[in-house]
């Protein structure tokens, strides 16, 4: 079996850090910094969210929560479909830039140098530029306080071609993407092992053949 024990900040004395307790708040991270693009013709928008995920693997269902002031939420609640696109790192600063300008004033496609190409599935568009894409119908919309959720079905995945295997299989690795933690940017670092592989067996060895002696 493989050494599954967890390393953990030790003080002086060899022992864990003392825990501090802090007030309650909205902190899971690393988190997706995930472009979303909304709505058809003069009403498509972009803007960036973090609190999104999956909730579901059959059928394929994720979320996204918006502020209701934010310049999307009417056009997001309009149409009832976006695309959620997962960025690289190199497009830290376009990603923080649709997060922190509104679509109301700013086309933000143009000041991003984001390229739109027609979605397969629904009509807001998907920006090229993003290694991966999830094209979304909205089933559901809850308020939650500070923000709604809107709950949604996965459609189509749309990829760059560059991410895919000879057999067709996805290697997210290769697309670089960005994260987001605390306030701050990331890109996301070395890969330390695929699903299950606390669990996998080491594979043994042949033992290695040694001439045959003739007897004398």
């Amino acid at each position: 079996m493989s050494n599954t024990k967890t390393k953990v900040y030790k003080n002086k004395d060899n022992t864990p850090p003392e825990r501090k307790y802090l007030a309650a708040g909205a902190l899971t991270a690393p988190l997706p910094p995930a472009l979303v693009t909304v709505g058809e013709g003069e009403d498509e928008n972009v803007l960036t969210v973090a609190w999104t995920g999956i909730l579901a693997t059959q059928p394929p269902k994720t979320y996204i929560s918006v502020r209701p002031s934010r310049h999307s939420y009417e056009i997001l609640k309009k149409h009832g479909e976006f695309v959620l696109h997962l960025a690289s790192a190199e497009m830290a600063k376009a990603v923080d830039y649709a997060g922190i300008y509104t679509g109301a004033k700013v086309n933000k496609f143009e000041k991003c140098g984001f390229t739109r190409v027609k979605s397969e599935c629904v009509g807001a568009p998907t920006v090229a530029e993003c290694p991966v894409a999830l094209e979304c119908r909205v089933t559901e919309v809850v308020p939650m306080g500070s923000h709604d959720v809107f709950f949604a079905d996965i459609l189509r995945i749309s990829c760059h071609e560059d991410l895919l295997d000879e057999k067709g299989k996805l290697h997210m690795e290769r697309a670089g993407l960005l994260a987001y933690a605390h306030g701050e940017y990331f890109a996301l670092g070395k890969r330390l092992g695929a699903f299950g592989f606390s669990a996998a067996k080491k594979k043994k060895h042949p033992p290695k053949s040694t001439p045959r002696r003739d007897k004398k």
